[in-house]
This record gives C-alpha cells, sequence and structure tokens, in this order.
C-alpha cells in the first residue's frame, strides 16, 4: 500500500528481456536507504517486488499483467520515473490510499501552465471512466491527485508547482500515455451492489446521501 506522494525521481538504468517479462534497474537515492530484497516499490503507479539491489540502484522484474496495463513496455534506458516506498504503520497518509495496482492507461489530452498552477486533463477508457468522481482521488503515475472537472471521457486536474517540481509530470508532453489506478472504494462499491441484486442500496441512493 502506498499514499501517492512521490518521494523521489528515479531514472532507468537498463532493461534487459526476460521470458514473458521485463526486468528493470532504477538508480535512485531516498528508496534506496533502507531498501531491502523482497520490498515493495512503487514505479510509475505500479507496485513491484526488489529481486535486487546495489550501492546506486535497485532492479525489479515485471510480467504477464503488469506489461499489460501498464507503460512499462515503453521504458528505455534514461527514462525517468516516479518512486515511493510501500507505507508504514507510523507513515502519515497526505495522499490516498494507493495499491499500486495499475488499472490502465490514460492519454494526456491538455498539460500547461495556468495562472500560478498547471492544468492536466486525461482521456480515461469507459471502463475506468465510471470510477471517477469531481473531487474523487486519483492516482497518475503514481501521484495522488484531486480530480477538479469531469467530462464524459476525460478528467481535468489542477495541480500545484511543488507537485510538478518533485515528480514526473514537469517532463510529461501532450499526448504521452499515463498509467492510472482509480480509487478503490469505488470499485468495491460497485462489486457489492453488483453481488446484492435485491439490495434497496443502489448508486442514486448513495448520491441522495451525499457519498
Amino acid at each position: 500500500m502506498f499514499t501517492g506522494l512521490i518521494e523521489e525521481i528515479g531514472k532507468i538504468a537498463a532493461v534487459e528481456r526476460m521470458r514473458d517479462g521485463l526486468r528493470l534497474t532504477v538508480t535512485a537515492r531516498k528508496v534506496l536507504e533502507d531498501l531491502q530484497i523482497d520490498d515493495s516499490v512503487n514505479i510509475d503507479g505500479a507496485c513491484q517486488t526488489v529481486v535486487r539491489i546495489d550501492d546506486h540502484s535497485f532492479t525489479v522484474e515485471a510480467v504477464g499483467e503488469t506489461l499489460q496495463k501498464t507503460t512499462f513496455g515503453e521504458f528505455t534506458p534514461g527514462r525517468v520515473v516516479n518512486l515511493e516506498r510501500s507505507l508504514t504503520l507510523e507513515t502519515r497518509l497526505g495522499g490516498h490510499l494507493v495499491q499500486g495496482h495499475v488499472n490502465g492507461t490514460g492519454t494526456i489530452t491538455q498539460w500547461f501552465p495556468r495562472g500560478e498552477n498547471y492544468y492536466l486533463e486525461v482521456q480515461l477508457p469507459p471502463e475506468l471512466m465510471k470510477y471517477c468522481i469531481h473531487e474523487g482521488s486519483i492516482a497518475i503515475d503514481g501521484i495522488s491527485l484531486t480530480i477538479a472537472q469531469l467530462q464524459p471521457d476525460r478528467v481535468g486536474i489542477s495541480i500545484i508547482p511543488h507537485t510538478v517540481k518533485h515528480t514526473t509530470l514537469q517532463f510529461r508532453k501532450t499526448g504521452e500515455r499515463v498509467n492510472i489506478e482509480v480509487d478503490v472504494i469505488a470499485r468495491y462499491v460497485e462489486r457489492l451492489l453488483g453481488q446484492s441484486p435485491h439490495s434497496k442500496l443502489t448508486i442514486e441512493t448513495l448520491r441522495k446521501w451525499g457519498y
């Protein structure tokens, strides 16, 4: 589990093809301070298990569904990535609960400075858009963000300069793909409603109650 508050920007040092997957070596500083083999690290939104560590980098192995649902297949040496270690019971939850389970990808349709802040717009597929609500949480490349605007097929987000400066957003461009994790609470509610066909609890009822 993560918070979506990025600890540092790392860099892909090596990409090795392996059977049914990729072995990624990432250079870092802060996340290496207490990192151990088998620890979890969120890389651009995807939770990965550390399999090797040296003085300046760590290595993970991405396989199966991770490669299908994320942008990892586009990674090449030199690419910068967002990094966050898994939270502990003593960690302040300053962002929101992020599992590191990427649900799919979106495409940046707008990205520009707006006044003192920035505006990011991302187009999402229908299967992810249905979980988005105004002022709800979303993780984009592992970054905890709040949805400011909703359109039928995209979300708009206002971002402060601090977030841009300390994440890979500063390098993003219109047309690029990003990893998306929607709020897990919405998915649980959908699942519970789907399993209770005779329940009087509906999406409309929840809306009337203020959820």
